[in-house]
């Protein structure tokens, strides 16, 4: 993708990206993404970006994080023709699985993955809707390669960079699209 139509894709994403003040309390701007989703052109402009990102990594399939992580990461699969795989919260996967505790900003929570889902060897991307702090997706990362997986890439349509979340994702490559901060 051009520099042109890499600007032209962002400017499409950033004018469909609502700031939400004092959400989900005060002193906070929430960016919320349902405009995108509920404008076809611009989600299939979000979603092409992402393929043309991601598929210069050449990954083997694709690792979603529930639960928007999906909203992204179906359409994506089929635009490039892998696997999609899901990292779910706890109880939600019906085989065995494997799972990562990870620490939010009070306390902790654990994500699973179907024991089964990640090869040795093989490369995953990793696909979020945010990328913030960057503790859930280091969390992810670090199950993927515990499971014997190579990361390929971190995808995001948004990156908050004022948090600095790619400091936490081990030298992953990170593909953003639109880039606040």
């Amino acid at each position: 993708m051009t520099a042109a139509a890499q600007a032209s894709v962002e400017s499409v994403l950033q004018s469909l990206i609502r700031d939400v003040p004092d959400f989900p309390k005060p002193g906070i701007v929430f960016k919320d993404i349902t405009p995108l989703l509920e404008d076809a052109v611009g989600f299939r402009a979000c979603i092409d970006a992402l393929a043309a990102r991601v598929s210069a990594h050449r990954p083997d399939a694709l690792v979603a994080i529930e639960s928007r992580g999906f909203i992204f990461g179906a359409p994506l699969a089929l635009h490039l023709g892998l696997p999609l795989i899901v990292v779910r919260k706890p109880g939600k996967l019906p085989r065995a699985t494997e799972s990562v505790a990870y620490q939010l900003e009070y306390g902790e929570d654990r994500l699973e993955v179907h024991a089964d889902a990640i090869l040795a060897g093989r490369r995953y991307a990793l696909v979020d809707d945010v990328l913030a702090t960057g503790g859930t997706a280091a969390a992810v990362i670090g199950l993927i390669r515990r499971l014997g997986g190579q990361v390929a890439c971190a995808a995001f349509p948004l990156e908050l960079g004022f948090l600095d979340g790619r400091a936490r994702l081990h030298e992953v490559v990170t593909e953003s699209l639109v880039r606040y901060g």
